[in-house]
């Protein structure tokens, strides 16, 4: 039986950290920058990590 793909959408998104985390860079930084603050952006900036049960999902999606 051949190698299962990995979904390619998933794997532009997300990706697993060292510890097995998947991490995934937050939405809301794309454009309308401008009138955010600082502070707001630095925080959007930030790598966040998905949920255990989105975590589950997404690691079937990315084969591993």
């Amino acid at each position: 039986m051949p190698k299962m793909k990995s979904n390619s959408a998933a794997r532009k998104r997300v990706r697993l950290s060292g510890s097995g985390k998947v991490v995934h860079n937050g939405s809301a930084m794309r454009h309308n920058l401008e009138h955010k603050s600082a502070r707001k952006r630095r925080a959007l900036s930030a790598n966040k990590t998905l949920s255990t049960p989105q975590a589950k999902k997404m690691k079937g999606l990315l084969a591993k």
